[in-house]
C-alpha cells in the first residue's frame, strides 16, 4: 500500500466512488495544491502516480479535468477490475521510472499537474532528477506536487524498515530538508518555482521537530515560450 493509500480514503463502498471521507492532514495539502493548478487551467491532465486504489478523482473533478493513473503493470489490472477506466479517467500501466508513461498524456498544453505521493522518497536520488527533469521538458507550465521526509527522518525510517523492510511498502531511499529546497530548481533550467504547500512556518521556529515531519512541496515548471518571444531571443 502506497503513502498515498494511507492518506486518502479507501476503496469506494457500496455507495459508489463519490461517498467519500476527508483525506488526511497531508492528502489535504496534496489537494489544495491540485484545486490551485486547476483553478488556473480547469482542463488540465491530472497524472497520479503510485496512486493504487486512490479515488481522488472523484474528490476533485470540476466536471473538465482529464485523469491518468500510473501504476505498475500488477497493480493496474487489479485498479481496472476495481474502478474501470471512463470518459476523463484512464489508468496506464508503466512503471514510474519508465517515462514512457509521458506519451499517454493527451493536449498538455492544456495543463498538466502531476501528483506523486510517497513516491520520489522510494526512489533513488537520480531517478527523481530524472524524472523531474523528464516533466520540465515534456509539461511547460506544469507542476509537480511531491512529499518528502526530511533527512534525519529518512535515516529514521530506514533503521525503523530493518533488513526485511519492516511495515514500510519500499525502502525510503531519497530524503529532502526544507533548507535545500531551493536545490531543487536547479535540477532542470524549465523549473521555475518550489515551495512548500501548507502552514510550515511554525516548523522553522522549532528545528527538531521540523527534521521529523514530511513536506509536501509543488515544483513549477516554466511555460512554453511563444515563437516570437523564441525568434526575438536568437536574433
Amino acid at each position: 500500500m502506497t503513502e498515498s493509500e494511507r492518506t486518502e480514503t479507501a476503496a469506494p463502498d457500496e455507495r459508489g466512488p463519490g461517498a467519500l471521507r476527508e483525506p488526511g492532514a497531508r492528502g489535504r495539502r496534496f489537494d489544495a495544491a491540485v484545486r490551485g493548478y486547476l483553478a488556473r487551467y480547469p482542463g488540465a491532465t491530472v497524472v497520479a502516480l503510485g496512486e493504487g486504489l486512490g479515488t481522488g478523482f472523484w474528490r476533485l473533478d470540476n466536471g473538465l479535468l482529464n485523469w491518468l493513473t500510473v501504476l505498475a503493470p500488477e497493480t493496474a489490472a487489479v485498479r481496472r477490475i476495481l474502478l474501470p477506466d471512463g470518459p476523463r479517467r484512464r489508468t496506464v500501466a508503466r512503471a514510474v521510472t519508465d517515462h514512457r508513461w509521458l506519451d499517454a498524456v493527451q493536449e498538455p498544453e492544456r495543463g498538466v499537474v502531476v501528483t506523486a505521493p510517497g513516491v520520489l522518497m522510494r526512489l533513488s536520488p537520480s531517478a527523481v532528477r530524472a524524472l523531474l527533469a523528464a516533466c520540465a521538458e515534456r509539461f511547460p507550465g506544469g507542476a509537480l506536487v511531491f512529499d518528502a521526509l526530511p533527512r534525519t527522518a529518512t535515516a529514521l525510517a530506514r533503521r525503523a524498515a530493518g533488513p526485511g523492510g519492516g511495515r514500510w511498502p519500499g525502502p525510503v531511499r531519497w530524503g529532502l530538508d526544507r533548507a535545500e529546497l531551493p536545490r531543487v530548481a536547479g535540477v532542470h533550467p524549465g523549473i521555475v518555482a518550489v515551495r512548500e504547500v501548507g502552514p510550515a512556518g511554525w516548523l522553522r521556529r522549532m528545528p527538531v521537530l521540523g527534521a521529523l515531519t514530511p513536506l509536501v512541496c509543488e515544483v513549477r515548471f516554466a511555460a512554453a515560450r511563444s515563437p516570437r518571444r523564441a525568434s526575438s531571443a536568437v536574433s
